[in-house]
């Protein structure tokens, strides 16, 4: 039986299929992944396959939740609420936070009762001023989320350090933050 409990999950914006493959990894065993990026889709499916989790794991190439609920919902949207320049930068950003703001709407009428969404998201917005502070919040208690618990850590990657990096400012205050939520 798996740690959590939790038996079903839902990755949305499963990118690479990191998050599905360690949801897997802790015993869910049944998780769907989706994305709208054909590539991410292509590059998770292959991802599941050598990790060898394909009878746990599906990825499919969707807009957001598929037609069913679960236990679980999780979400590593993108972080920074703009325009992005070029087709690899897709990943990072997602123009006036619309998917952050679609996930949370929706993700409550997917969730299994007892279940729980995860949010794994950054800060960054708000050190560049592209997303007030308070944006979270305000938005959790429109969904009507509440959240049971928040862990953060702080980057340690070379750019933050990188005193010729243009966004360091930002970078050295950023903290990633994992939102466990639940309905109210």
């Amino acid at each position: 039986a798996p740690s959590t409990g939790f038996q079903t999950a839902l990755d949305i914006g499963t990118g690479s299929g990191v998050l599905a493959a360690i949801l897997a990894k802790q015993g869910i065993s049944s998780i769907i992944g989706t994305d709208t990026n054909p590539r991410a889709v292509a590059c998770a499916r292959a991802n599941i396959v050598r990790l060898g989790l394909e009878k746990q794991v599906e990825i499919r190439e969707t807009d957001m939740f598929p037609d069913m609920r679960a236990d679980l919902i999780v979400c590593n949207p993108p972080w920074l609420p703009a325009k992005p320049t070029s087709a690899i930068e897709s990943a990072l950003y997602d123009p006036d936070s619309a998917m952050l703001t679609a996930f949370l709407r929706d993700a409550p009428e997917h969730l299994n009762p007892g279940g729980e969404i995860r949010l794994i998201i950054s800060d960054l917005a708000e050190h560049l001023h592209l997303r007030p502070s308070g944006f979270l919040e305000k938005a959790f208690a429109e969904a009507g989320l509440r959240i049971t618990d928040i862990m953060k850590t702080k980057p340690n990657h070379k750019k933050a350090a990188n005193p010729d990096d243009p966004l360091a400012f930002a970078r050295n205050k950023e903290t990633t933050f994992l939102y466990r939520l639940k309905k109210t």
